[in-house]
């Protein structure tokens, strides 16, 4: 059964969106949207695992508004659930232009860790975590 996890895990960034991030419409292109989700899925997933990890799974990925050109989007990600080698991340991308935290794109990342081969590998099990970090 899946377990919820550690805060020491969470991965957070800001980027300031450049026109080398934008489409023809002057936002954010969802292709570059979806990399830097991936990348914080990417690093909160190797934080917990203290090994290799590859993403098996995009899922249900929702853009609430556009990013537009010379915004800062804030970006954070953390383990939501954790099987015995794979973990679901939530990726949450916020803007903050109004003063307020505004949800732009959300999805969920499924996240394997991996040995040497490429082939799945346990995680930790949750007694190697932090009981003062697990969710609540």
């Amino acid at each position: 059964m899946p377990e919820e996890l550690s805060l020491h895990s969470d991965a957070r960034f800001s980027e300031l969106v450049l026109p080398a991030l934008t489409n023809h419409y002057g936002t954010l292109y969802g292709a570059n949207a979806l990399h830097l989700m991936g990348k914080a899925a990417f690093l909160c997933a190797a934080r917990h695992a203290g090994c290799d990890v590859v993403m098996a799974k995009a899922d249900g990925i929702e853009f609430h508004r556009p990013v537009r050109l010379g915004e800062i989007i804030d970006i954070s990600a953390r383990i939501v659930f954790r099987g015995r080698s794979s973990m679901t991340i939530l990726v949450n991308a916020f803007t903050d232009d109004s003063g307020e935290k505004d949800p732009a794109i959300s999805g969920h990342f499924m996240m394997v860790a991996v040995d040497g081969d490429g082939r799945p590998t346990p995680l930790p099990t949750s007694d190697q975590c932090n009981a003062e970090d697990i969710h609540s």
